[in-house]
């Protein structure tokens, strides 16, 4: 929704089109995030991690899905994904150190393993695709066949190179309508051709809800973000009201992309329009993959909630493949600036979470050039009813 007309306006917008935000609670109580887990982060596409991380049979990925202990692995018909329980007792298959972490930032893959998982517990077995292989001084017959005991399944689908797992019990969403929008707008980006080039991990102490609330508008980025407004100046006018994001966001005079200096040595995309190689366009895919595309590159936060007032986010910063391997590539410039407003941002929200904390808090308000804010409180109402 634009307000050019009341932006424009000397006087801005009335204060009686303020609107009421979510409660604290919704931010602050663990019954609140409890109910998110159930109903959101177990039930729809959660995004995990890139398929270019787990390039060979046998890799896996161990992530944590709020709480949720994953594998997701390149078996011989393609990516799976099931619940690191093991069948027999409950042990945990693996141990690794669940991404995304700040020490495994880079690592192409958390793990590897020949032909089968084997609990540490028992020494029960299971091939890639999840069935039971072997379990020591076992027998198995026609009344109790192996078929019975394979892993718990997660659903597991990619878009665009990104992988995304399901936790839903009985019957699965289909994936698509979750990315129809992203994907229609972003359709000339390559991300299925893209690989990291770098990444940040950051834990942040603020609700996750907070962090797609404050990446939902620009109404703060004045205040906030001097060198991006420099870089970028629709974002600091009008409060960040009437930016255009289906046709992206114009950068100042020189500049075409997100970096220190506004420009790369590497080229634009192939297959952009002539719009796309000197704009940026931002989606959210809820609940937790957030795109900031520039021509030649994409930041792609993958936010990991972990508690009602921690969240992680993994920070890939994505290349085009040809560019990543040549000699001498170095994506300073981009993660520089990237790091700065990152630390900007998480920095006032960790603000916002505390002061919601506060006796002294009666309640936020959103106002108009914040409407995209409102999506969150649109999604979570379908999605939480009035429970």
């Amino acid at each position: 929704m634009l307000y050019t007309n009341a932006m424009n306006s000397p006087e801005g917008v009335s204060a009686r089109e303020l609107k009421p935000a979510l409660p604290a609670s919704a931010y602050l109580d663990s019954i609140a995030f409890v109910r998110e887990q159930e109903r959101i982060f177990w039930r729809e596409w959660f995004c995990v991690a890139r398929e270019a991380q787990l390039p060979a049979r046998g890799d896996f990925l161990q992530v944590d899905v709020a709480g949720e202990s994953i594998i997701v692995v390149r078996a011989a018909d393609g990516l799976r994904a099931f619940y690191n329980v093991c069948r027999h007792r409950g042990s945990r298959l693996t141990r690794a150190t669940a991404l995304p972490d700040s020490a495994a930032a880079n690592a192409v893959n958390s793990g590897r393993v020949e032909g089968a998982f084997v609990c540490p517990y028992h020494a029960w077995s299971y091939t890639l695709d999840g069935k039971l292989r072997a379990a020591p001084h076992v027998r198995f017959d026609a009344d109790c066949p192996k078929e019975n005991f394979s892993l718990s399944s997660v659903g597991c689908e990619v878009w665009g190179g990104f992988i995304f797992v399901n936790l839903a019990r009985g019957e699965r969403p289909a994936l698509a309508p979750q990315i129809e929008t992203a994907a229609r707008r972003l359709a000339n980006y390559p991300f299925a051709d893209l690989r990291r080039g770098a990444q940040i991990v950051y834990d942040v102490r603020a609700n996750w809800k907070v962090i797609l609330e404050n990446y939902n508008e620009c109404y703060h980025c004045g205040p906030v973000h001097p060198e991006l407004c420099a870089l970028v100046p629709a974002f600091r006018q009008h409060g960040g009201a009437g930016l255009d994001w289906d046709d992206g966001i114009p950068h100042r005079a020189g500049a075409w992309t997100f970096s220190t200096s506004g420009t790369a040595p590497r080229p634009p995309f192939p297959g952009l329009s002539e719009r796309e190689k000197t704009h940026h366009k931002g989606e959210v895919v809820y609940p937790n993959l957030l795109l900031s595309v520039a021509a030649e590159h994409v930041a792609a936060f993958l936010l990991w909630p972990m508690a009602p007032d921690h969240t992680r986010i993994a920070c890939d910063f994505l290349f085009h493949s040809s560019e990543v391997g040549k000699p001498g590539f170095d994506a300073r410039e981009v993660v520089e600036f990237w790091d700065r407003v990152n630390r900007e941002d998480w920095a006032i929200c960790e603000s916002v979470q505390q002061g919601m904390g506060s006796r002294g808090y009666r309640g936020g308000f959103f106002a108009p050039m914040e409407d995209p804010s409102l999506d969150i409180r649109r999604y979570l109402e379908s999605r939480l009813g009035d429970s």
